[in-house]
């Protein structure tokens, strides 16, 4: 089997990638940070390399204070947050614009739907529902405003890049985050960067070693 594991940055797999041997079965791959470099970035690499499976790793800001820091979760569904248009102080996504339908590929109901988690949620890990976003979540109306019409768990910025190109090119997929921050938390002393790498990268092991 065929597996490509791809990041937006070094960091984020580092610890992964020294602790596998190299292998003809397995490939790590740097996407690059936003939605537009990991999707062209994992395009390409489906199309040439044509995996049976491809893993996407990271931290991520979550919404859910009363979920710990350091946890690491799978996505089960992204949305888009911000493509659309803001009219009098209202969000207007992509489907409340109709631009596009709700069920119109790759979506189902206005979301990115991993339909395969199931198959490789071995470890029984929580799944979530996340939200990407090219700005970085930080103001309090906006948060409300988010959680009010999508009441997603967790933020990034390179989720809904995998979900919607391997949704399209009808690819296994599977989206692990660590949840290193909560959002609107902008005091780093407070993130839990390196251990939430390390718990997400020993979680990506174990899943490697089940396949």
């Amino acid at each position: 089997m065929k597996t490509l594991i791809v990041s937006a940055t070094l960091m984020e797999v580092e610890f992964a990638s020294a602790q596998l041997i190299a292998s003809q079965n397995y490939s790590f791959h740097i996407s690059g940070v936003g939605m537009l470099a990991s999707a062209v970035s994992i395009t390409k690499l489906a199309l040439t390399h044509k995996p049976d499976l491809i893993i996407q790793v990271g931290i991520a800001g979550c919404f859910d204070t009363s979920l710990l820091l350091g946890n690491v979760v799978l996505v089960k569904d992204e949305i888009l947050g911000d493509t659309g248009v803001e009219e009098n102080g209202e969000w207007k996504d992509l489907f409340k614009t109709k631009f596009i339908a709700p069920d119109d590929s790759p979506f189902t109901n206005g979301r990115l739907v991993n339909k395969n988690l199931s198959v490789y949620n071995k470890l029984h890990l929580q799944e979530v529902t996340a939200i990407t976003v090219n700005e970085v979540t930080t103001r309090t109306e906006r948060i409300n405003q988010l959680k009010s019409m999508y009441n997603p768990i967790i933020e990034s910025m390179e989720g809904a890049a995998l979900h919607y190109v391997c949704n399209e090119l009808n690819i296994p997929y599977l989206q692990i985050r660590g949840l290193s921050n909560y959002i609107g938390e902008r005091d780093k002393s407070k993130w839990l960067i390196k251990e939430t790498v390390q718990n997400a990268n020993k979680v990506l092991l174990e899943i490697v070693d089940g396949i």
